[in-house]
């Protein structure tokens, strides 16, 4: 398979209008992307030189996926990317939302981590322990379906609910005996303050996340929203395959350190792929579980928050 280079990247995304030379956007094509630290501008802009038309987009910057929820329920951006646990957590409060597209990676950018000189070296050891995650996050759910698989009880851990900033500060302190995050939180932990990794994803999670936008933005706006998706099918394959130049650039939007990004970037990166049966069966199975663990509070049809009719 060939994989574009950053021109080639450059040059096709000019040309479905979503950079810096086309200058022409209306309200109308004009999409509010809510994001996530490290998550889609980084990548975007490392892909493009940062020739991101900000005439066309407009980003808002949200501490976790249940702020940028919050805002997809209010209208305040037209779309994002959250993960397969959100997703379920979002169908089980707001009907405004609809996922448009997966992005299948493997699933090991989450994780269970603790401190250097922690006792705390498998799932077994977390048996009384304090967990700090986001409720009914992904964080959440690996931790339960670690537990799980390790034969154990799902109030066999205490679970403290922060933000990543708090649940890190609280990690350092020995507030809390394990924090269960994603992405950049985990790898700067390891790499800045000496964090362990107990588990990972990569086997108890699906690995999906999704391109999700509100339902007035796919009435209003479905063709900028296509254009944005393919681009970011784009984006995920130019990063694949230049690891070291995105993993630079992704350092200096987010501002961590290159061993940060080198460690975190291959873990964020997947297919963008359409909501076909086998993603919608992932993400029931993801809904079923949510609800058996009392993560939801009733049982889900994956079906309805999806359009399977979204073509990019």
């Amino acid at each position: 398979m060939s994989h574009p280079s950053r021109r080639t990247m450059v040059k096709g995304l000019a040309g479905m209008g979503l950079l810096a030379s086309v200058r022409t956007a209306s309200a109308q094509d004009s999409l509010l992307i809510g994001d996530q630290k490290g998550g889609t501008h980084a990548l975007l802009s490392a892909a493009t030189s940062g020739h991101i038309d900000n005439a066309m987009i407009t980003w808002s910057l949200f501490a976790g996926a249940p702020m940028l929820i919050q805002a997809l329920a209010a209208n305040a951006v037209d779309t994002g990317a959250i993960g397969d646990a959100p997703l379920a957590f979002a169908q089980d409060g707001t009907s405004t939302i609809r996922a448009i597209a997966g992005i299948q990676s493997d699933g090991t950018t989450t994780a269970i981590i603790t401190r250097r000189d922690s006792p705390i070296h498998t799932v077994g050891d977390l048996k009384g322990r304090s967990i700090a995650t986001l409720r009914a996050q992904t964080g959440h759910y690996l931790t339960l379906a670690a537990l799980r698989a390790a034969g154990m009880h799902d109030d066999d851990v205490h679970f403290v609910f922060l933000p990543p900033v708090s649940a890190r500060a609280a990690l350092q302190t020995g507030a809390v005996d394990a924090w269960a995050t994603w992405g950049p939180y985990v790898s700067a932990a390891i790499i800045t303050d000496g964090a362990r990794e107990i588990v990972n994803g990569g086997q108890l999670m699906s690995g999906l996340s999704y391109v999700v936008a509100t339902v007035d933005a796919l009435h209003a706006k479905k063709d900028a929203l296509a254009a944005y998706v393919r681009q970011l099918k784009a984006a995920h394959e130019w990063g694949r395959a230049n690891p070291d130049e995105y993993a630079a650039a992704w350092a200096t939007d987010v501002g961590l350190p290159l061993a940060v990004a080198r460690r975190v970037v291959p873990t964020m990166l997947g297919d963008v792929v359409t909501l076909n049966p086998h993603v919608i069966q992932k993400q029931q199975d993801v809904c079923d579980f949510m609800y058996d663990t009392r993560m939801l509070s009733h049982r889900l049809d994956a079906r309805a928050i999806m359009d399977t009719g979204f073509i990019f």
